[in-house]
C-alpha cells in the first residue's frame, strides 16, 4: 500500500537539478586538474579553480542533504540520494586533495603517466555528467546507465595500469637520483588513482539505484 501511495504522490524534482549542477562542477574541476598536470606558470591558477569548484560542490551537497530532510516524497530512497551525492562529493574532494598535495610538495613538472591519469579523470567526469541527467527517467535510460558504469570501470582499469607503470618508472628513476623523488611521485600517483576510484564509486551507486528502481 505504501508503495502505491509513494508512486501516486508528486515528487520533488529539485534533486535531479542539484545532481546535474554537482556533476558540472566535477567536470570543471577535472579539466582544471588536467591543466594543472601540464605544469607551467598557471599551476596555482588551476589549483585555485579546483578549490573554488570544490566549495561550490560542497554547497550543492549541503543543499541536497537539507532537501532530503525537508521533502516528504523523494524520487527514490533517501539513503540512495544521500549516498549518491556523497560519492560525487568525495570525487571532487579527492581532486582538491590532489591539488593540495602538489602544492605541498611544490611539484612543477609531471610524468606522462600522471598526465594520462589526468586525462582519464576528465573522461570519467564527463561520463558522469552525461549519465546523471538520465536518472530522471531511470527505467527508460537503464541501458545507457549500464553502459556508463561499464565504461567507467574500463577507464578505472586503465588508470590502474597507468598508476602501476608510473610507480615502476619512478622506482627506476629513483635509483639514479634520490628516494624523495620517488616518495613524492608515488604520493601524487596515489592521489590521482584515488580520484578515479571515487568516480567508480559514483558509477556503482548509479548502477545500484538503477537496479533497485527498474
Amino acid at each position: 500500500m505504501l508503495g502505491w501511495f509513494r508512486a501516486l504522490m508528486p515528487k520533488d524534482d529539485r534533486f535531479f537539478e542539484l545532481f546535474v549542477r554537482h556533476s558540472r562542477t566535477l567536470v570543471q574541476a577535472a579539466i582544471a586538474l588536467e591543466k594543472l598536470l601540464q605544469g607551467g606558470e598557471a599551476l596555482q591558477e588551476h589549483a585555485r579553480e579546483i578549490f573554488m569548484r570544490e566549495q561550490e560542490a560542497d554547497e550543492i551537497t549541503r543543499e541536497v542533504m537539507l532537501a532530503v530532510r525537508r521533502t516528504f516524497i523523494t524520487p527514490f530512497d533517501r539513503s540512495d540520494i544521500q549516498d549518491l551525492i556523497q560519492s560525487m562529493d568525495d570525487a571532487i574532494d579527492q581532486m582538491n586533495k590532489t591539488a593540495k598535495a602538489i602544492n605541498l610538495f611544490d611539484v612543477r613538472s609531471f610524468s606522462l603517466n600522471m598526465r594520462e591519469m589526468g586525462s582519464a579523470i576528465v573522461r570519467v567526469a564527463e561520463l558522469t555528467a552525461e549519465a546523471i541527467p538520465l536518472i530522471r527517467a531511470i527505467g527508460a535510460n537503464a541501458p545507457q546507465l549500464s553502459a556508463f558504469a561499464e565504461e567507467v570501470i574500463r577507464v578505472e582499469d586503465r588508470s590502474d595500469e597507468l598508476h602501476e607503470a608510473g610507480l615502476k618508472s619512478l622506482l627506476c628513476d629513483g635509483r639514479a637520483t634520490n628516494a624523495m623523488d620517488y616518495i613524492i611521485g608515488r604520493e601524487i600517483l596515489d592521489h590521482l588513482e584515488k580520484v578515479v576510484d571515487r568516480f567508480e564509486d559514483v558509477a556503482k551507486k548509479v548502477n545500484s539505484i538503477m537496479v533497485e528502481n527498474v
